[in-house]
């Protein structure tokens, strides 16, 4: 069973109900693609598809590729769409900051491999569920939706 403030729900203006847990799947599978893709342990993606590379086109490694290559530009796309370029860089300067801080304070020490890449892995998989959040993040903030920009702006 899911602890409370996971599956809690708000009601919104119109009376729709929304749950919270769909912040916490967006979180779980954003940290999913940037851990899978690349992590310090060696079991990845990029390992598996490089570990025998004359063998790059035999069995389910094209479906894979194929995959993760569709994924990846799913949460490109989303994250510029949703923060454009400046919000992306405001973004990985705040993570970066926060890292800094967290080296400051002797929790890490990113002079090390493993753990400098720990940070930056879960720094991209913060920026990916950003990047799908930040829609939602601004209509809270703000009440307003996000619209589209016409080429007239």
């Amino acid at each position: 069973m899911l602890p409370k403030f996971m599956t809690s729900t708000s009601t919104t203006k119109t009376g729709k109900q929304v749950t919270h847990l769909n912040w916490w799947i967006t979180l779980l599978m954003s940290m999913a693609l940037a851990v899978g893709t690349w992590n310090p342990t060696g079991h990845h993606f990029i390992h598996y598809i490089t570990a025998n590379s004359a063998d790059l086109l035999s069995g389910f490694r094209p479906f894979g590729i194929l995959i993760m290559l569709a994924l990846w530009l799913l949460a490109i796309k989303s994250i510029f769409q949703s923060l454009k370029l400046y919000g992306a860089v405001l973004t990985v300067i705040i993570i970066a900051a926060f890292i800094w801080g967290l080296q400051e304070y002797g929790v890490i020490n990113v002079k090390e491999f493993e753990q400098a890449g720990w940070a930056a892995t879960i720094g991209v998989g913060l920026l990916i569920w950003f990047g799908l959040n930040a829609s939602i993040i601004w209509k809270k903030l703000t009440g307003v939706y996000t619209t589209d920009s016409t080429d007239e702006d």
